[in-house]
């Protein structure tokens, strides 16, 4: 009777997986959770200067690759971006000019506000792209034959885009040569506007060209055209006329920012933080989206430089106090939030990750060195 029902059952599995063995149902497909995360890049911009990022957030070059690397982008289209300076060194007009030299090699609109008379003679001063010997080489290689007399050099290549190209494709942020003065025809052919802020006595004037400025700057309709830049420097300057008007500062601030996340555009804003009072530094620094800091180092600061490596080459230190969000209630954690401000060649600017320096070997153990063991001839042991 066993060997009767274990036959049945055999039989009938046997059945089961030639009837499964004949219709051969069609894989499924695999079904994915809806918090899996898609790790899919995102689309490139056709529009030079831009890049599109998650959640639907488009950043804009800050002109130092670096920066743009450690922020995740750059910044942000529509954000207000602001920089703590210090009393002591003017590293924030390296960021300042960066910014908007990549403004100018993009071909778009910037408008320039500074506590000087004459705003326009700072364009002379913005750095032009860095040109690699590789770069010059692949010029003299592709045309041998070209012959241009010294004094139509300068004539040549103005009808060449103003950014480079790679593979067909404009590069996202450039380098520069902070040696070097950015061509004259990038200043005359772009829509450049400087204004005094020693004109602005009540800052209606600046909110005006602001928002002059951003009216004509096309908005997004689902198809990205153009962005432009704000770039203000040392707005609470003690020579300014509205110096002592605090409430005044911050309200303009709160509706420039009100007019730049409307528009496509980015506003750079520099302010001294310890020139004003500590309440108003704290509340400008809370409204900016992304907010960072520059400090001089010392000439001869030796507990400093036993620290750090490279402390020679290092022109300055700046940290990242804030990074902006858009679209998501998820904290940006960064490796590091402080970095040294270095120049490349003397040339370019770049940002690098502070490194501890190796104790002393006077003082204990070395990271240069190996480590050594001493034995004992009488007791064999070894002391390590």
């Amino acid at each position: 009777m066993f060997y009767l029902r274990k036959l049945i059952i055999s039989e009938h599995l046997r059945g089961l997986l030639a009837y499964m063995a004949a219709t051969k149902a069609p894989a499924t497909k695999e079904r994915k959770s809806s918090f899996s995360r898609n790790f899919s890049a995102p689309p490139e911009s056709s529009v030079p200067g831009l890049k599109k990022g998650l959640n639907g957030t488009i950043f804009l070059s800050s002109g130092i690759p670096d920066l743009d690397e450690i922020l995740g982008g750059g910044f942000h289209l529509g954000s207000l971006v602001m920089i703590m300076e210090d009393t002591e060194a003017p590293h924030h007009m390296l960021l300042l000019r960066n910014f908007m030299s990549q403004g100018l090699v993009h071909n778009q609109p910037v408008l320039y506000a500074s506590p000087s008379k004459n705003p326009r003679d700072f364009l002379g001063t913005l750095p032009s792209i860095l040109v690699s010997k590789d770069d010059k080489s692949r010029k003299t290689d592709s045309e041998p034959d070209l012959r241009i007399a010294w004094q139509y050099k300068k004539y040549h290549g103005e009808n060449k885009p103003h950014f480079e190209e790679q593979d067909g494709k404009a590069e996202y942020c450039n380098d520069f040569d902070l040696k070097k003065p950015i061509e004259k025809h990038l200043i005359m052919e772009n829509r450049v506007e400087c204004v005094s802020l020693l004109d602005c006595p009540s800052l209606a004037g600046l909110r005006d060209s602001c928002s002059k400025f951003l009216s004509q700057i096309p908005r997004y309709d689902g198809k990205l055209t153009s962005a432009g830049r704000i770039a203000i420097q040392s707005f609470c300057a003690p020579q300014c006329e509205y110096y002592d008007k605090e409430w005044d500062m911050l309200s303009f601030i709160r509706s420039l920012k009100s007019m730049v996340r409307t528009s496509n555009a980015v506003a750079f804003l520099t302010f001294p933080a310890s020139l004003v009072s500590s309440s108003v530094s704290k509340r400008l620094q809370h409204m900016a989206d992304t907010l960072l800091s520059v400090k001089a180092i010392p000439d001869e600061d030796k507990e400093l430089a036993s620290l750090l490596t490279g402390y020679q080459d290092m022109l300055g230190l700046l940290s990242v106090q804030k990074v902006a969000r858009f679209n998501t209630q998820v904290p940006v954690i960064l490796d590091a939030t402080t970095f040294s401000i270095k120049l490349q060649k003397r040339r370019s600017l770049v940002l690098e990750c502070l490194n501890q320096a190796p104790v002393d070997g006077s003082s204990g153990s070395s990271y240069g060195t190996s480590g050594s063991c001493s034995g004992s001839s009488k007791t064999g042991a070894l002391d390590f």
